[in-house]
């Protein structure tokens, strides 16, 4: 990966409605970010032990995800580095395969940490079966798209 390389990570189950919102965030993404060799958009899916490899050769690393932020549906938050650290040690655990803390973990323990990190994390308001988000998230996309040109101009990415 370059230097200067991002990780943009959706993650989710985009057959559970809004607990699919990062993965619909990639393909947001997508359609409305300027192309650069620098930024890799990566479906995550619900997580497995083989994204930490892709993880540990990034520079810098923004996971969009369904978040319980006890929050109105559709608010975005933003955390960043010990932030994130912090708000992923202290939320429930993850229903997917494996954690985005326990990921972060084998990084850290490994030495190749992201030099910055970011969640966006987004509350849902329907977890059940439906490919679409509900009307309530789906406006969160736009959200999730400035935010993550926020991140990148932070870390003099674009």
């Amino acid at each position: 990966m370059p230097t200067n390389s991002v990780l943009i990570l959706g993650i989710g189950n985009n057959l559970l409605s809004d607990e699919g919102v990062g993965i619909h965030a990639i393909n947001y993404l997508q359609q409305r970010l300027p192309s650069s060799n620098a930024i890799t958009l990566l479906d995550g899916g619900t997580l497995s032990f083989t994204l930490a490899t892709v993880i540990e050769e990034s520079n810098h690393l923004i996971v969009i995800d369904a978040a319980q932020l006890n929050q109105s549906p559709g608010t975005c938050q933003t955390f960043i580095n010990a932030d994130m650290d912090h708000f992923l040690g202290t939320t429930k655990r993850s229903v997917h395969e494996v954690g985005l803390l326990d990921l972060l973990d084998i990084s850290r323990l490994a030495n190749h940490l992201p030099k910055n990190r970011a969640l966006i994390g987004i509350q849902p308001k329907i977890l059940t079966w439906g490919e679409n988000l509900s009307p309530a998230v789906a406006p969160s996309l736009e959200i999730a798209l400035n935010k993550t040109k926020e991140l990148l101009h932070l870390w003099s990415i674009v």
